[in-house]
């Protein structure tokens, strides 16, 4: 009996304790193992499905008072899911843009906001190997983060890097994929290249200069004040300029002897895109991950094509998209197409509806969200092979500005849009 009753659940041993002494053996069959287990087993599904947590809900869009906190239904575990615990979520520009309507979620996802957490995984599914239940860990989301649990497939599932807490991992994953998957992946920065980052203190800003730095690259960040560009300066940006008070495509030339930086990381769009090829060296690379000037500009097609320069989009968060157009180098020619080369053309047009405007989107293979499940497993093993060794050696960290609890979604984001904060802001059930 004590052989069977090894790993038997608890209420099992109980009840065969009390009876043991007073039931023939033979009395105690498989068969009964079977049932009982069964039947325990039914009881925790059905306890599960009556679980409830507290989660942040856009009640309709619109501003920060729309983010109310509410009881909902735990999330479903799927078969190649981890249900994490949440100890923190870490806020971003797509999030308040959800918040406006402007941005739902993918098809199949949470219906709350939130793109990334840190926590404590309390189930796995049963096709999971590698997680199991206790581990802490921190997660690329594709929404659910501003919950009390998500649940979400193994493959975007992070380990704690050494030397960061659990709250403070929360801020990692988005801004590590996002750098590293449009930098090194898309435009493939290397050492002793030149890499300009446009909103050096946001989020992205302060973690591209930390991670470009230690790759070997010279850094040029610009911000909105001093205060942000002496932030800058010290997380090793060689080059630090205030957006309002200079120019920075002659503040770019001059530090360069005139030959401009090899790769630009923007979050601004149309009123910076003249600007930033501009400021490109040859065979520069300009990746776009933002809208927040606009999206859409004229430009002067003769700066691409002598230069032999990449344009890339990445723009998952922003709002007044239409259509998408990526300028490709392609051999020694840039041509511009929505879809990637496939054939030696010099230059092609397709549905351009004047030549020297040029229409940037979110419909991009580039954007972390939409894209699958798969493909976000490749950028988290990627990220976990370059760039949390250089967090272990103490060579970036999470920069956390505030912590908010959950219940004040609403003002962590009046916070977000004041742009008033230098790195993440978090948020804590």
């Amino acid at each position: 009996v004590l052989t069977r009753l090894t790993g038997a659940p608890t209420i099992l041993k109980l009840c065969l304790t009390l009876h043991v002494g007073h039931c023939p053996k033979e009395d105690i069959s498989t068969q009964s193992l079977v049932d009982s287990e069964q039947m325990t087993a039914d009881c925790r599904a059905k306890r599960y499905k009556q679980r409830k947590m507290k989660a942040i809900v856009i009640t309709t869009g619109g501003g920060p008072e729309v983010l109310q906190l509410q009881q909902v239904e735990d999330p479903e575990l799927k078969d190649d899911e981890v249900l994490i615990k949440v100890e923190a979520t870490a806020l971003n520009r797509a999030d308040t843009l959800q918040r406006k309507g402007s941005y739902p979620p993918p098809k199949g996802a949470s219906p709350y906001p939130g793109l990334e957490c840190s926590g404590t995984i309390q189930a796995v599914g049963k096709n999971v190997l590698g997680w199991r239940v206790g581990d802490q860990v921190c997660a690329l989301l594709s929404g659910g983060g501003y919950a009390e649990k998500v649940a979400v497939p193994a493959g975007q599932v992070l380990p704690i890097p050494l030397g960061v807490s659990l709250k403070e991992a929360a801020g990692l994953p988005e801004v590590a994929c996002t750098v590293w998957s449009t930098v090194f992946m898309m435009s493939r920065l290397s050492a002793r290249e030149t890499f300009l980052v446009h909103g050096g203190s946001s989020g992205i800003g302060t973690f591209a200069i930390q991670i470009a730095k230690s790759k070997g690259a010279t850094v040029f960040a610009t911000a909105g004040n001093e205060e942000k560009l002496a932030f800058c300066k010290s997380l090793g940006a060689d080059l630090c300029i205030n957006y309002k008070t200079e120019d920075f495509v002659a503040c770019v030339k001059e530090e360069t002897g005139g030959k401009g930086v090899d790769v630009i990381l923007d979050c601004i769009g149309a009123a910076y895109l003249q600007r930033n090829l501009d400021s490109l060296n040859f065979d520069g690379r300009l990746c776009i991950i933002g809208l927040q000037g606009g999206a859409v500009t004229e430009i002067k097609l003769n700066t691409l094509f002598p230069k032999r320069l990449t344009v890339q989009g990445s723009s998952q968060h922003e709002e007044h998209i239409t259509e998408h157009y990526v300028v490709y180098k392609y051999s020694q020619a840039t041509y511009i197409s929505t879809d990637a080369p496939t054939s030696h053309q010099a230059f092609a047009f397709p549905k351009l509806k004047h030549s020297h405007i040029l229409k940037t989107a979110a419909k991009n293979r580039a954007a972390l969200r939409p894209r699958n499940p798969e493909n976000k497993a490749m950028v988290v093993n990627e990220v976990e092979k370059n760039v949390w060794p250089e967090i272990g050696a103490g060579k970036v960290k999470p920069i956390i500005y505030k912590s908010f609890p959950l219940s004040e979604a609403g003002e962590a984001h009046k916070l977000m849009e004041s742009n008033e904060h230098i790195g993440k802001i978090l948020l804590v059930p």
